[in-house]
């Protein structure tokens, strides 16, 4: 029998899963890494997200193997943070991962414990989508924008992405402004023009996060001197800092200190990531700032809370 008490953490994101196993003492010994695990409606589905999730649980169990001696085991406590909510997947889970103690909630929350290091306060998470979500000193939860691809995710890399190739397309028509997203997007697909690449994007050779990834090219264009690039990048921002004051007016009185944070590949621009501070810190009390920790490291801290446990994680990975 182990003389220690494992905890599990995971994220479970549009783009990718990430797991950190850790100690009672906060010692971080192992970390894994799969694909998505975000739907689970179809039998393709479910059998994705039982890689995914059994794949870098699996990658942290070897690399705890390596450094602690760590094999099989049932975790004291186990968190798990899911894009699209645990409704249609608790069970799933369950049977993949063996704990005394389970939370299993969405990828907002573990993103927003991780940041914040379990401090109140509000996340602006844009990676393949967009949400805000915070919680104040008493509990209470708020959540804003997270509609999906289809009605919101503003500000997100798929809708960033969504843009450039509307742009491009618009150049193409001749009704639309000149901008090097065009030449950019043919070249990084290969595709002959844009009609060809709008039709291939239909199809499921080009999923969400592969189509989102496009979005680094307008932070590219946009520090080449690219307005229309600019624009979109700015548009984003704002989209980003109108959903943390709609969740900081839900939690927080006016004037009130709130600590703001952000994840997600898309604050990899600094021209996005600068605007944003600036539009959310005009309100009073509010200031913005990087995130303490990545959301499965997040996922951690909730696992240690529900085992009655304040430990921060020692040796967590940075934005893991």
């Amino acid at each position: 029998m182990s003389e220690h008490q494992w905890f599990l953490g995971v994220d479970g994101g549009q783009s990718s899963t990430s797991a950190i196993i850790s100690d009672e003492t906060g010692r971080v010994v192992g970390v894994g890494h799969a694909g998505p695990c975000d739907h689970v409606g179809t039998a393709e589905g479910q059998a994705r997200f039982r890689e995914a999730l059994g794949g870098a649980v699996g990658g942290a169990l070897e690399a705890a193997a390596q450094t602690a001696g760590l094999k099989e085991t049932v975790f004291a406590a186990a968190c798990l943070g899911i894009s699209g909510g645990p409704a249609d997947k608790d069970a799933l889970a369950r049977e993949i991962i063996r704990a005394e103690k389970y939370l299993i909630t969405t990828d907002a929350v573990v993103a927003l414990t991780g940041a914040t290091a379990g401090e109140p306060g509000v996340i602006a998470i844009s990676g393949t989508g967009s949400i805000a979500f915070g919680r104040n000193a008493e509990g209470r939860i708020a959540r804003a924008g997270g509609w999906g691809y289809v009605f919101g995710d503003e500000g997100g890399a798929f809708d960033m992405a969504r843009q450039a190739v509307r742009a491009a397309l618009r150049q193409e028509e001749g009704w639309g402004g000149t901008t090097t997203l065009r030449a950019k997007l043919l070249a990084a697909t290969g595709a002959p023009d844009m009609n060809h690449l709008l039709h291939a994007f239909y199809t499921p050779e080009y999923p969400r996060f592969k189509i989102a990834s496009y979005a680094k090219l307008v932070d590219e264009a946009a520090h080449e001197g690219d307005a229309v690039a600019r624009e979109i990048l700015l548009g984003a921002a704002q989209a980003l800092a109108t959903l943390v004051a709609a969740v900081r007016r839900q939690l927080f009185h006016r004037g009130d200190p709130a600590r703001i944070s952000y994840i997600g590949g898309a604050f990899a621009s600094d021209i996005l990531r600068e605007r944003f501070g600036i539009i959310v810190e005009l309100e009073s009390g509010t200031h913005v700032h990087p995130p303490a920790f990545g959301p499965a490291t997040g996922a951690l801290l909730e696992a240690y809370r529900l085992a009655g446990l304040h430990v921060h994680p020692i040796g967590a990975p940075q934005g893991v």
